[in-house]
Parts: C-alpha cells; sequence; structure tokens
C-alpha cells in the first residue's frame, strides 16, 4: 500500500521524507492556505523537487478550464511524469481525466462519496480513485463499506486505477485500509508520526533503558 502524507508544510515534508517510508505528498488549496506567507507557485516547485509523486489540485468549472489549468502548471515546472493531477468527480472533470490519461497524464478523481462516481472515475482511465472517507463518516454514511466496494469493482472489472482511502481522521482508519485491501493511503502528518507508537513500547524501551544504565 502506497503511503502519502497530506500536507503543504515543507518542514514537515522534509521530516517524513528523511523517514523514507513515504511514497509522495497529497495537497488541497485548503491545506496550502493554512500556511502563511508563502508563494504558491514557487511552494509547489519546491515540492515537486522534494518528492516521488505530487497530487496537486486542477481546478476549473469545464473540462477546457481543467486542461488548461494542467498546462499552467507544466509551464510552471511541475513534471509531467511525477504531478498527479487531482480533479474533483464531475462529468467535465470525468472529460478532462479521459482526454489527460490518454495523453499520458497522471490523474486523481477526488470527492468521490458513491459506487457510482468511483465506477465513473475508474472508466475514465483516473490513476487514483479517492473517496473522502473520513468526511462521509461525518455524515453518518458508511465510508469503510463504500471503500470495499470501490477495491471490490476494481479487482472485478480489473480496472488499472488505483484506489486511495483519503480524509485519514485517526490511525484506526489507517488499520482499516489495510484490511480492505487499498492501493494508497495519504494520512496527515500528526496522525502519520503515531503509527509507531504504542504505550506498551514506550513501556519496554524504558525498562530496558533502566536496565541497561543500572547495569553498564
Amino acid at each position: 500500500m502506497e503511503l502519502f502524507l497530506d500536507s503543504g508544510n515543507l518542514e514537515e515534508i522534509d521530516y517524513f521524507l528523511d523517514l523514507e517510508l513515504i511514497k509522495g505528498v497529497t495537497t488541497t488549496p485548503t491545506i496550502l492556505a493554512r500556511e502563511k506567507n508563502i508563494n504558491l507557485n514557487q511552494t509547489l516547485l519546491d515540492l515537486s523537487n522534494r518528492v516521488q509523486l505530487l497530487h496537486v489540485e486542477a481546478l476549473g468549472d469545464t473540462s477546457d478550464q481543467i486542461l488548461t489549468e494542467v498546462t499552467k502548471l507544466i509551464e510552471l515546472g511541475l513534471p509531467k511524469e511525477t504531478t498527479v493531477f487531482k480533479i474533483p468527480i464531475s462529468n467535465e472533470g470525468l472529460k478532462a481525466c479521459k482526454k489527460l490519461s490518454v495523453d499520458g497524464y497522471l490523474v486523481n478523481i477526488h470527492l468521490t462519496y458513491t459506487s457510482q462516481q468511483a465506477y465513473m472515475a475508474l472508466e475514465a482511465g483516473a490513476s487514483y480513485v479517492c473517496p473522502l472517507v473520513g468526511r462521509l463518516q461525518d455524515q453518518g454514511g458508511d465510508g469503510i463499506g463504500l471503500l470495499t466496494a470501490i477495491v471490490d469493482i476494481k479487482q472485478k472489472y480489473n480496472y488499472d486505477s488505483k484506489v486511495m482511502f483519503s480524509s485519514v481522521r485517526n490511525s484506526q482508519h489507517v488499520k482499516e485500509a489495510l484490511s480492505v485491501g487499498v492501493d494508497a493511503i495519504t494520512v496527515p502528518g500528526k496522525i502519520l508520526n503515531s503509527l509507531a507508537d504504542h504505550h506498551l513500547t514506550s513501556i519496554h524501551i524504558n525498562q530496558f533503558k533502566k536496565d541497561y544504565f543500572n547495569w553498564s
């Protein structure tokens, strides 16, 4: 399962890159807006130079507007081979996705909340299909059930797209993603930082240190 960091903070990204565990970084305009006093274009370039894969938003009301935004980002300097263009699910977004996929671009169709939406993204050739599990659960929906259904559809009909678990709210979501068998997950830094922790691990480490230094 590919592990992505959901972040726009360069310091946080560098920390996790140093661990050599993450496949890349996912961003949204909302995530980047949290970073104060940054130059957006320069930040995107800095991110693209740091990571294997960068998921970045390509917004537009029509397919032509989305394609124009992709062209702008490529002309800015984002590499075609390592940039995944995030497009919200819609008929116009799917049209753009189909065009981009045929032309060899990587596309993430996201903001998917139903199996039907995911099916359309799979048919459009999306590189990643991205249900927002946490947000759906916030509204009382069955996020894990949706995720399971999408994975089943992908496997049953042999689609090449990768299913990405997004909107991770807690470490339990990571466990559920592993159980369902998704291809990728994108995790906020605070949660990602906690995955290697357990109170029993800390207790035993402290005991080992105490015994070692008493012995030495």
